[in-house]
């Protein structure tokens, strides 16, 4: 079933990013711990997808699994680094041809190594290009990605929303949004969307703190930050595992029932391929 069909029925959607694991054994574990996750009731996950294309078989493979084997709506990534619009036809086409309904349409970082992205002589330089091209030939829901603090490549936060609203008008049907740690963000972030005409639903992206190292490296790579509060209460257990994980489930459990309670359209876990922090925030809001 397309998401964008999904997110009009009544409640919050909440659905789950994983990646493709590297080798095979990997992969079965991972399958494993999306079908513990369906007692949770989600409405799609979504699988990343490599730079280069270095995951596409993989990619591919678990999402249509996850869709026919364990009856959960899934979502490919799909980016335009590396690969030219031959090879991303094919993929599209293989993605079609297993009866996927639904693809996050991304241009995606740049490969290990390079600090700059360089489009493909026969690609596409901008994510609005490949959703434009997406929506030409297939019938499939597309999603994208938005950037409460704007992107980490942009000058400006006026030019990052004026890019957004191409994507949007290229016929992106939802947005997902980067990690953030203020919902004051996500809600201006909203707010200006709106008065520049972008009206399609909004799904704020959470990822729960697991490694203060980790989660600094994540946030200087997408231009997110974390609020002095919410440092001051990690860095001084960073090297207690547990401590760090309860404090991150506790603020992620906090901004979701927030955002909630604020009309979000739903939530999109950053899972990291662990379902434990997960699972223990479903408790919570639950609760």
């Amino acid at each position: 079933m397309k998401i964008s069909d999904l997110l009009k029925r009544n409640g919050p959607c909440f659905s789950f990013e994983f990646f493709p694991p590297k080798d095979d054994a990997g992969f079965e574990e991972l399958f494993t711990t999306v079908g513990l996750l369906k007692q949770l009731d989600p409405t799609y996950v979504s699988v990343t997808y490599g730079a280069g294309g270095s995951t596409r078989r993989k990619t591919v493979d678990l999402v249509t699994r996850i869709k026919h084997e364990l009856g959960i709506e899934s979502m490919a990534h799909l980016t335009c680094v590396g690969a030219s619009k031959t090879e991303v036809e094919q993929v599209l086409e293989e993605l079609v041809a297993n009866r996927m309904e639904n693809v996050l349409a991304l241009r995606g970082d740049p490969p290990k190594g390079q600090t700059q992205f360089v489009a493909h002589p026969d690609g596409f330089a901008y994510a609005s290009e490949l959703v434009q091209f997406i929506r030409s030939r297939y019938s499939l829901c597309v999603g994208s990605a938005a950037y409460p603090e704007k992107h980490p490549e942009c000058p400006t936060r006026e030019l990052d929303l004026d890019n957004l609203k191409k994507k949007v008008d290229a016929g992106a049907d939802f947005l997902v949004t980067q990690l953030f740690f203020d919902n004051a963000d996500y809600f201006q972030f909203v707010e200006r969307c709106r008065k520049a005409g972008i009206q399609v639903p909004i799904i704020p992206g959470i990822m729960p703190i697991l490694s203060v190292p980790q989660i600094k490296r994540f946030t200087q790579m997408c231009g997110a930050r974390i609020p002095v509060p919410l440092l001051q209460r990690i860095e001084p257990v960073q090297n207690n595992t547990s401590e760090v994980e309860r404090c991150g489930v506790e603020h992620a459990t906090d901004q979701c029932q927030n955002l909630l309670e604020q009309g979000a359209p739903g939530i999109h876990f950053y899972t990291l391929n662990r379902s434990k922090a997960t699972w223990t925030i479903f408790e919570n809001l639950k609760g």
